[in-house]
């Protein structure tokens, strides 16, 4: 998957309220599915689907626990932000950039126009 494709898949996962309210909840710390679903108020099979979604675009993964096999607890994957950071930042860049060259067309068109008023 290139890099275009990851960035795609973590603007849609991104899109749906209650991932990025997952997001949210295991900024703070790993959890298991059942904490999560009930802090969200999610069912389990609701929360199963928000998770694979996270999980298929590289934010989130999941562990098993030593002392139970059958508990999964999930948490953020380290860096998986990096690309969506890197590119917010391009773009406001970008943005920034733009903004600045049209504010100096305008202010050069004003002067232009101030001195041909006063001619």
């Amino acid at each position: 998957m290139n890099a275009a494709e990851r960035l795609d898949r973590t603007f849609a996962a991104l899109a749906e309220p209650n991932r990025r309210a997952v997001i949210e909840l295991l900024r703070r710390q790993p959890m298991s599915a059942g904490e999560i679903a009930n802090r969200l108020g999610l069912s389990a099979p609701a929360l199963s689907k928000h998770l694979k979604t996270l999980r298929a675009s590289g934010l989130v993964e999941e562990a098993r626990t030593d002392f139970d096999a059958r508990v999964r607890v999930y948490s953020l994957r380290n860096g998986s932000l990096k690309a969506l950071r890197r590119w917010l930042e391009d773009t406001e860049r970008l943005w920034s950039m733009q903004l600045s060259a049209f504010k100096a067309y305008v202010e050069s068109a004003d002067a232009n126009q101030k001195e041909a008023d006063r001619s």
